[in-house]
C-alpha cells in the first residue's frame, strides 16, 4: 500500500441524488472523473452525529485510493466532488449532504509533525472553532473517531500511523466499547 490513499466519507442530509447512502455512492462513483482510482470501499454505517446532538444521524463509509495526484491535488479533486454534489461549507461540523476527508497519504506527515502535534492536541472547543488553512495529515483526530476507524478498518485494517506507530484496528480496539457501538452496519 505505498501509493494509497485513505478517505472517510460522510453524510446526514438529503442531496439532489436522494438518502446520505445514494449520495455517498455517486461521490465514489465520481472518483473516476477526477483520475481516482477506488480499490476499495467500505460497507456503509450509520453513526450518531459528531458532536452529539448537532444533527441527524450519519452514514459513514470509507475508501482506499490511489491516483497520481499530490495530497493538495487530491484534496482539491475531491472538494469538486462534494460541490457537486451540494456540499456548501458553511459552519464547521455543520450537518451536510457529504463530506470526504483525505485521512491519510501512505505515511506522510505534513506540513510538519509540529503543526500536526499542535492540531492533534487542541480541546474540542476550539476544534468546533478553528479550521485549518493548510492540509495536515494523517487527519489530527482519526485516532479518536469510531465513525472514522469502524469503516476504514474495512479497507486498511493493518495500516501503521506514522505518529503514533498503531494500526487501524488497535486504534479501533483501544477505543471505548460504546462508541465503537454506536457505528452500526447498514
Amino acid at each position: 500500500m505505498s501509493n494509497f490513499s485513505i478517505l472517510a466519507l460522510g453524510g446526514n442530509l438529503e442531496s439532489r441524488l436522494g438518502d446520505p447512502v445514494l449520495t455517498l455512492r455517486q461521490a465514489l462513483e465520481a472518483l473516476k472523473g477526477e483520475e481516482i482510482q477506488l480499490v476499495k470501499a467500505s460497507h456503509f454505517f450509520r453513526t450518531p452525529a459528531f458532536p452529539a446532538g448537532s444533527g441527524p444521524d450519519y452514514v459513514n463509509s470509507a475508501a482506499l485510493v490511489q491516483a497520481n495526484h499530490s495530497p493538495v491535488e487530491l484534496l482539491e479533486a475531491l472538494h469538486r466532488i462534494e460541490a457537486e454534489l451540494g456540499r456548501v461549507r458553511t459552519t464547521r461540523w455543520g450537518s451536510r449532504p457529504v463530506d470526504i476527508d483525505l485521512i491519510a497519504h501512505g505515511q506522510e506527515i505534513a506540513p510538519s509533525r509540529a503543526v500536526f502535534d499542535q492540531w492533534q492536541g487542541l480541546s474540542l472547543e476550539d476544534q468546533q472553532q478553528k479550521w485549518p488553512q493548510e492540509l495536515i495529515l494523517p487527519h489530527p483526530r482519526l485516532q479518536d473517531r469510531a465513525f472514522v476507524l469502524v469503516p476504514m478498518a474495512e479497507v486498511a485494517p493493518d495500516w501503521v500511523h506514522p505518529v503514533f506507530g498503531k494500526t487501524t484496528l488497535e486504534m479501533l480496539n483501544a477505543l471505548p466499547e460504546n462508541l465503537r457501538k454506536e457505528v452500526v452496519r447498514l
